[in-house]
């Protein structure tokens, strides 16, 4: 059942329209994610605040989205998969790294352990194991970047929820599907 359809300008309430016509006024577009989270202007607002304050965080931007597009793969969003490679790819990730981020196997230790530690809070419910906690540590990170990203996990985790209970398009170039790559 999709029940969250991405609106028009003129089928969101006036602060929604707001945050429209911001977002528009950024990035050229409104993503179909963000008109769907439009039919609540509070959790589109809140949720763009929040990520914009992520950004800033203790994270690079590669490694911001290298969470967002590992929670994406472990969650299964096709939208927030295709979207966040798109983005990883604007900041500086070779379409093979993204897959490889998606595969959990991307060679670069840090983030190695960055994937781990996303899919483990996943697939774990939020309980990683300590190797994984300890190996984070080891590679530098810190308190608070575990924090940010249990957040960013979190965050990515709502969007990828929107989509499975949503009916709107993909307007992203589409990913290519991991699946298929592994049986080649």
């Amino acid at each position: 059942m999709k029940i969250l359809k991405s609106l028009s300008f003129e089928e969101a309430n006036t602060n929604s329209q707001e945050i429209f016509s911001a977002v528009k006024g950024k990035i050229g577009m409104v993503p179909n994610l963000y008109g769907a989270m439009g039919t609540s202007d509070k959790l589109l607002g809140g949720f763009l605040s929040f990520s914009e304050s992520l950004k800033s965080g203790e994270l690079s931007a590669k490694e911001y989205e290298a969470v967002a597009l590992a929670t994406s793969q472990a969650n299964d969003c096709a939208y927030c998969i295709s979207a966040h490679t798109a983005l990883s790819k604007m900041n500086g990730f070779t379409e093979e790294e993204t897959l490889a981020i998606r595969d959990q196997s991307i060679a670069d230790s840090k983030l190695s352990v960055l994937v781990a530690l996303t899919n483990e809070l996943i697939d774990l419910k939020g309980k990683p194991t300590t190797t994984t906690v300890d190996r984070f540590f080891e590679e530098g990170y810190n308190k608070a970047a575990f924090a940010e990203v249990i957040a960013i996990t979190a965050l990515t985790t709502i969007t990828n929820n929107v989509y499975h209970n949503g009916g709107f398009e993909i307007d992203f170039p589409k990913a290519q599907n991991i699946e298929e790559l592994q049986l080649t």
